[in-house]
C-alpha cells in the first residue's frame, strides 16, 4: 500500500493534531540542540552533526540477558529477518544497518543501552523489550528527539510519554478482552474467576485492570486476585488459596518464566479449567516449561501466521530458512514489523530529499513525522499510526496452545479471527 501525506488545508481535527505534532517535534528538537550546545560549548552532539551520506544507523535495545531474554531472542530474530527483507527489495533508496545492544531486562540496562546507541549517532531507536523499561528509558530519547518504535510495549501511556514514542504492539486494552470473550463464549455458565499477576511489572498491572473491566462487563467479579513478584517461580500457596473457592476460570497476567511455571503448578495441583493468559506468555518459549500443561490455554494475539498475505507469506519463508517447519511467533513479527516501518518511512523521506542537507537531529525530527503520516502492509496486517504514535490495527485472534505428544512443543492454533474497528485509536 501506498503511504501518502494528505494536504493540511482546509485542516480538520486529525490535521491539526498533526500540525501540532510536528510543531512539537520541531520544539524538541531545537531544545535538544541548544540544550546540547549550551552543555557542551562544542559541535560534539552527534545530532548537531551533518548527516552522513552512508547507510544510515538504527539502534535496538532488546533483553539478550535477563529475566525477559524469552522475548529478546524472538525479537532478535524478527529484526535479523527484517534485514534480510530489506536487503532483497529492489530499488533501496538509502541503505540502513542496524546496532543492536543488550538492554536485558531491567530499568537502567534499557537507558544505558538507550543512551549508548543515541551516543553513536542513530536516527532512530527500537525497543526496548519490557514496558516497565520503557517508561524509564524512553525519556531518554524523548529528551533528545530521538524516534522510538516500540515493538513488545503494551501497557497503557507508552506513546503519551512524548511526540517521538510510537509502537507497533497494540495496547492490551485491545487485544486482552478477546480472550475473555472466548473462555466466556465456550463455557456461558462461568461464575467463579480468579486471577493472578505479578504486582511488580508495569505490564502486568496494566493488563490485570483491563481483565478485570472485562470480567466486570460481563457481570463477574474475581473471587480472588492474587499478586505475585516477578521473580516468584513457587505458586504452591497462591495457588493453594485461590483453589479453595473454586474457581472456573483462571486469569493469568505474568511473565513467560514465571507465568509458565504458574500454569504448570496450577495443574499439577488439580485444576481442570479453562485458563485464560496476557501478552506475556504470547512466546512458544513458555514450552518447555510448562510442557504438556501448556495445553488448552486461551491467549488473544495480534498476529496469526494464518494470515495469507504476501507480505506474511514472504515473513514466515524466511522465518522457517532459519528456523525449521515452525510458524513464526507474535513477538518476532513484530520486531519485524517495527524495523520494517522504519526502513520504509526512510525511503519515502529519501526520495522526497528530506534526508539532503540536514543535521542528524533535523533528520530524526523528519523520519518521525513522515514514520507517522505512513500506511504498512506488514506481517500484522495493514497498518498505520494515529498522531499520538498509537499503532492503528483491526485485525486481531484469539489462539489456544496444543501441545504435541512429546509435550515438549506446540503451537498457538488459530480459534477466532476479530477485526476491530472500535480498536483503532
Amino acid at each position: 500500500m501506498t503511504p501518502s501525506t494528505p494536504p493540511l488545508t482546509p485542516l480538520s481535527n486529525g490535521r491539526i493534531e498533526r500540525r501540532r505534532r510536528g510543531s512539537l517535534r520541531l520544539a524538541a528538537w531545537l531544545a535538544a540542540g541548544i540544550g546540547s550546545i549550551a552543555w557542551l560549548g562544542r559541535s560534539s552532539d552527534p545530532a548537531a552533526k551533518a548527516l552522513p551520506t552512508g547507510p544510515l544507523n538504527l539502534g535496538a535495545a532488546i533483553a539478550l540477558t535477563g529475566n525477559a531474554n524469552l522475548y529478546g531472542q524472538d525479537q532478535r530474530m524478527g529484526l535479523i529477518l527484517a534485514e534480510r527483507w530489506t536487503r532483497q527489495r529492489p530499488g533501496t533508496a538509502r541503505a540502513v544497518q542496524l546496532q543492536i545492544e543488550d538492554g536485558a531486562s531491567e530499568e537502567a540496562s534499557a537507558i544505558a543501552a538507550f543512551n549508548l546507541l543515541i551516543r553513536r549517532g542513530v536516527v532512530a531507536l527500537i525497543g526496548p523489550t519490557l514496558s516497565q523499561q520503557a517508561f524509564a528509558a524512553d525519556p531518554i530519547a524523548q529528551r533528545q528527539a530521538v524516534p522510538v518504535v516500540a515493538p513488545s510495549n503494551t501497557a497503557k501511556g507508552i506513546p503519551q510519554i512524548g511526540p517521538f514514542i510510537s509502537r507497533v504492539s497494540a495496547q492490551s486494552s485491545v487485544i486482552a478482552p478477546l480472550s475473555i470473550e472466548e473462555a466466556l463464549r465456550r463455557d456461558p455458565g462461568i461464575r467463579r474467576v480468579a486471577v493472578f499477576y505479578a504486582q511488580d511489572d508495569a505490564y502486568s498491572t496494566a493488563e490485570v485492570a483491563i481483565f478485570e473491566k472485562a470480567l466486570a462487563a460481563r457481570g463477574l467479579s474475581p473471587v480472588t486476585v492474587q499478586r505475585t513478584q516477578l521473580a516468584d517461580n513457587d505458586f504452591q500457596t497462591p495457588i493453594t488459596t485461590a483453589l479453595q473457592l473454586r474457581p472456573q476460570l483462571m486469569v493469568v497476567s505474568m511473565q513467560a518464566v514465571s507465568g509458565g511455571n504458574l500454569i504448570r503448578q496450577l495443574r499439577e495441583l488439580g485444576y481442570r479449567g479453562q485458563i485464560v493468559v496476557g501478552n506475556g506468555l504470547n512466546t512458544p518459549n513458555i514450552y518447555p516449561i510448562c510442557q504438556r500443561w501448556c495445553d488448552g490455554i486461551l491467549i488473544a494475539q495480534a498476529y496469526s501466521p494464518e494470515l495469507n498475505t504476501p507480505i506474511n507469506r514472504q515473513f514466515q519463508r524466511l522465518f522457517r530458512q532459519a528456523n525449521g517447519d515452525r510458524p513464526p511467533p507474535q513477538i518476532t513479527a513484530q520486531a519485524f514489523t517495527a524495523y520494517q516501518v522504519l526502513f520504509e518511512a526512510i525511503q519515502r523521506l529519501q526520495r522526497k530529499g528530506g534526508l539532503s542537507g540536514v543535521t542528524l537531529g533535523q533528520a530524526r525530527a523528519a523520519l518521525m513525522d513522515e514514520l507517522l503520516s505512513g500506511r504498512y502492509d506488514t506481517p500484522l496486517g495493514p497498518i498505520g499510526f494515529s498522531p499520538q504514535g498509537e499503532v492503528r490495527q483491526d485485525r486481531f485472534y484469539v489462539a489456544e496452545v496444543r501441545m504435541d505428544a512429546s509435550g515438549r512443543d506446540g503451537r498457538f492454533a488459530l480459534v477466532r479471527e476479530r477485526t476491530l474497528p472500535e480498536g483503532l485509536p
